[in-house]
């Protein structure tokens, strides 16, 4: 019988998000804009947990896009996702930053930032390096505090 590696348990979960992720693409059609994420967090089948989005950058830490705050002490009790307000009126950008968050919200602290990464890439037909540098520049768009 073969040992399993703390290194297999993360490969196991980063395919397991990749192929979540595929089949959320594949049910909600292979273009995912604002209107089919928003339906994508509502579907228990992608999003485990009830989602509600808020714009609100209160608790979000500097740099932070978005965060998703559990509303109780188990996750079935939901989480708002916070988002930053710049984001508000953009909704095409709401697909790359909603999907990042879909595995820790189904799979709490296990998910690294990679499997978040896999995940959003596989969601939206990105790879994950172009997934990635879309996110940064997202990220670097939101202007200073008092700017």
């Amino acid at each position: 019988m073969q040992r399993l590696t703390e290194q297999d348990a993360k490969t196991a979960l980063g395919d397991h998000v990749e192929a979540k992720a595929n089949e959320a693409r594949l049910s909600h059609g292979l273009y995912i804009d604002a209107d089919a994420i928003v339906r994508m967090l509502d579907d228990r089948a992608v999003v485990r947990y009830p989602v509600g989005v808020r714009f609100d950058a209160e608790p979000l830490e500097p740099g932070e896009f978005a965060w998703p705050m559990a509303l109780g002490e188990h996750p079935s009790a939901g989480f708002c996702l916070f988002v930053h307000p710049w984001f508000e009126n953009q909704p095409d950008a709401w697909p790359l930053l909603f999907a990042y968050h879909i595995p820790s919200i189904n799979y709490g602290d296990i998910v690294a930032h990679e499997d978040a990464e896999r995940y959003g890439a596989a969601l939206l037909g990105m790879t994950v390096e172009d997934y990635y540098g879309a996110l940064c520049e997202l990220v670097d768009s939101i202007p200073e505090a008092g700017a």
